[in-house]
């Protein structure tokens, strides 16, 4: 004999559960999101996880490394340009700057800045990416 009440689901049933402890104001916040999007927090907790979730797992330790890495290159690059800067300042004191010197450095200075301003686009795009 059949009971009432909902068939059992055949596949998709959630057996496994998180504890999860919150402050007051992240539970605070997750009540706002609940109101403002209709959804039951369980359902609004597994949406951002496990749909939005996806593209926010990331290797911390790993980027900041990378990170440390690429300030350490930019570092390196700055010095380098006050070493030619230096160098360029002292042949032209002695009357030994040649226009095609200059012109070489003021190439590789705006190739320098033209790196750097895409680095500087790719990090403020990384810190919008993390932050959401």
């Amino acid at each position: 004999m059949r009971y009432r009440g909902r068939p059992p689901l055949v596949s998709g049933k959630r057996i496994k559960k998180i504890d999860v402890r919150f402050t007051e104001e992240e539970f605070d916040l997750i009540l706002a999101m609940e109101k403002a999007s209709g959804m039951k927090k369980a359902d609004l907790i597994r949406k951002k996880v496990l749909s939005e979730g996806e593209r926010m797992v990331i290797d911390s330790k790993l980027m900041m490394n990378n990170l440390d890495v690429i300030g350490l290159e930019l570092s390196r690059a700055g010095n380098n340009i006050n070493q030619l800067a230096r160098y360029a300042n002292i042949l032209n004191q002695d009357g030994l700057l040649s226009g095609v010197l200059v012109d070489r450095l003021l190439l590789e200075l705006r190739k320098y800045n033209k790196i750097k301003m895409n680095l500087e686009r790719l990090m403020r795009k990384l810190i919008r990416l993390l932050g959401s």
